[in-house]
Parts: C-alpha cells; sequence; structure tokens
C-alpha cells in the first residue's frame, strides 16, 4: 500500500496547503516525524490510494497491526497452451513482504479443457489470485505484470472483449478482485521481463508441479 501526505506549512499570516508523492508506510511516517520537527506546519494527514485518511498517531498504529501480514504485493505471471490437447500451463512468481522480511513464492499448474492462450492466460492471472487470497492478501494495492498485452488492457477495460469464453472469464477475475478489496494496477512487460513465470508455465505443461515460498535475503 502507497500512502500520500498532506500538511499546511505556515509561514507569516498565511497556511499553504502541500502535499507529498505517493511513499511507503515507513518513508510516510518517517516524513511526518521530520516535518513535525520543524514546529512549522498544521493539519498534517496520511492517506492511502482509497481515501482513508490518518493522523500520524493513527498512522503509526496502522502499520503495526499490518507489518505481519503480507503487503508490497507483486505479480508476475504466464499461461501457457498447447493446442494438441487443449491443456494449458499456468505460471505465477509473487514478492511481498510480511513483517521486516521479503518473500518470494513460484507456483503453477496444468489444467485441461483451454481453447486458446488467451484463455490460459486469463487462467493464469486468476491462479495467481487464488494465491493470494490463500495468503491472506485483502484491500491492498496490487500490481500485476504480463507479457499479455490482450489480457491486461481488457483488464484495465482500455480494449473490448468480444469472446464470450474470455468475458466469463473476465467476470470471474473481477469478483475475485473486489471480493478481496485489492486495488490492482497493470504493467505490460516482455516476454524476457517475464522469463520466470514462462517457465513455470512450461513445466507445468511438462507435468513438472511446483509450490516453492523462499525468504529473499
Amino acid at each position: 500500500m502507497k500512502y500520500r501526505l498532506e500538511w499546511k506549512y505556515n509561514v507569516v499570516n498565511e497556511k499553504i496547503q502541500i502535499s507529498s508523492d505517493w511513499v511507503t508506510g515507513e518513508t510516510a511516517i518517517q516524513l511526518g516525524e521530520e516535518l513535525e520537527k520543524t514546529g512549522k506546519i498544521s493539519d498534517l494527514y496520511f492517506y492511502d490510494e482509497r481515501g482513508t485518511s490518518w493522523i500520524l498517531k493513527e498512522m503509526k498504529k496502522l502499520l503495526t497491526e499490518i507489518e505481519d501480514e503480507p503487503h508490497d504485493i507483486l505479480v508476475y505471471f504466464d499461461g501457457g497452451y498447447l493446442k494438441e490437447s487443449n491443456q494449458a500451463g499456468l505460471g505465477a512468481v509473487i514478492f511481498f513482504k510480511q513483517g521486516k522480511k521479503k518473500y518470494r513464492i513460484r507456483a503453477n499448474e496444468r489444467i485441461d479443457q483451454m481453447d486458446s492462450n488467451n484463455e490460459a492466460e486469463y487462467a493464469a492471472f486468476y491462479f495467481a489470485l487464488n494465491i493470494l487470497e490463500d495468503l491472506g492478501v485483502h484491500h491492498l494495492s496490487c500490481e500485476f505484470k504480463g507479457d499479455s498485452q490482450v489480457v491486461l488492457k481488457q483488464l484495465e477495460g482500455e480494449w473490448p472483449c468480444y469472446e464470450q469464453e474470455l468475458n466469463r472469464w473476465l467476470d470471474r477475475i473481477e469478483e475475485k478482485i473486489e471480493t478481496l478489496g485489492i486495488k490492482p494496477t497493470y504493467t505490460v512487460i516482455s516476454r524476457n521481463e517475464n522469463k520466470d513465470a514462462d517457465k513455470l508455465a512450461t513445466q507445468a505443461l511438462n507435468g513438472k508441479d511446483i509450490f516453492a515460498k523462499t525468504l529473499i535475503l
């Protein structure tokens, strides 16, 4: 989750409204403390990406409460498709912080009765969402990265989707995102940047199941 600060800077006979860029919770608190030390500000508030606001004391309590929950979520996903067997391999690489530590999850799955590579990509996205649900991720900002421009642009609502089966996947994904309270952002990346998720999808098609959680030092 990112946060933005707003405060009033007190000059002679005037108060100037100022706001910060979006920053992490830890940076927001550090900035807030330094601002208060100047003795020249008032009306300091912290806002999250949903518009909820806190004062500094409340913000410190909030971060203490969520410290042990997964946060700073980054998801890579990819779907592979075999036309001959109508099978799809789903791959997901998920980075997140929990407490003071950073983790990575690598996971894959093979499923049947797929009709296209785009459907495999949607299934991979939904597969990643299910992992986030199992982790207990809720009401957080999450960034999703993949090399399927079609899927990501359709999820953003920028491109229309005319295929009935893909629309069903869109509905399932949007329902899951709403249930989890996730605020998603979508980033299209190159296949090379997505090679880890792509490898997992290929391994799934080859019958190699993977689920690994790793502490990143």
